[in-house]
């Protein structure tokens, strides 16, 4: 199985513009992401994928791959799409998040390793791990899945329903890291828009509404992601222990 590893990195974020180039403790963010995703063994080949000429150069100063995208892409999986169109030689593509600059080479490699099912067409994370603060945050996005761990539905909303407080559920918070196949990405490169898509603001609901499953690999590890600037310190301080 020949995996590929993509960092979409955008460059005019609206809440934090040039993210991917602030300085980490003499780093840069991209730089941090792609260096901690090259220790894993299972990736083949691991490009960047942005929209700027200022992280293009960036990345080719530290040496690493990186693939000038469309301006116009709306998600990270399009600009994934994009490159997936320009490497025809992979089995699987890891959509690695671009923020993520302590990413841990564990769970890249669960989620490669579900694809040793040939059934798993598209794999994501989900954790146990998750308090009733981040429970009512539409931010923290949940997921229930079946008896084969495939997602039934992702959602900003508290699901299942807690009405009934003398239940217990063990909650699952959905961790946004996606692989696919080669196969899956052609498909949902044609997928339209869908009503709960749009209502949830998730683009996965677009894939299981066309028929995809996704299987939900649980994992105790997750790592902070910097999404706007009062994000910085708390990662410095891990990166300084």
């Amino acid at each position: 199985m020949k995996v590929i590893g993509v960092i979409p990195s955008r460059y005019d974020s609206s809440r934090f513009p040039g993210k991917p180039l602030i300085d980490l403790d003499g780093k840069s963010m991209i730089q941090r992401v792609y260096e901690g995703a090259m220790r894993s063994l299972k990736i083949d080949k691991l490009v960047v994928a942005t929209d700027h000429q200022r992280i293009v150069d960036e990345v080719e100063s530290f040496g690493g791959n990186v693939m000038m995208t469309s301006s116009s892409h709306i998600s990270g999986t399009e600009r994934c799409i994009e490159v997936a169109e320009k490497h025809d030689d992979f089995d699987v593509l890891i959509n690695i998040q671009g923020d993520e600059p302590l990413v841990d080479v564990a769970q890249i490699e669960q989620l490669i390793d579900a694809f040793d099912e040939d059934q798993v067409q598209i794999a994501t994370l989900a954790s146990k791990k998750i308090s009733s603060i981040e429970l009512s945050n539409p931010n923290r996005i949940k997921v229930i899945t079946d008896a084969q761990s495939n997602a039934l539905y992702f959602s900003r909303s508290v699901i299942p329903n807690n009405s009934k407080q003398d239940k217990i559920y063990s909650y699952l918070k959905h961790i946004g890291l996606y692989a696919f196949t080669k196969q899956s990405l052609n498909r949902i490169s044609s997928m339209t828009s869908c009503e709960i898509e749009r209502a949830e603001s998730l683009e996965q609901l677009r894939w299981m509404y066309h028929g995809e499953k996704i299987r939900v690999v649980q994992t105790t590890i997750e790592t902070p992601n910097i999404d706007v600037p009062e994000d910085v310190e708390k990662v410095l301080s891990l990166l300084r222990k």
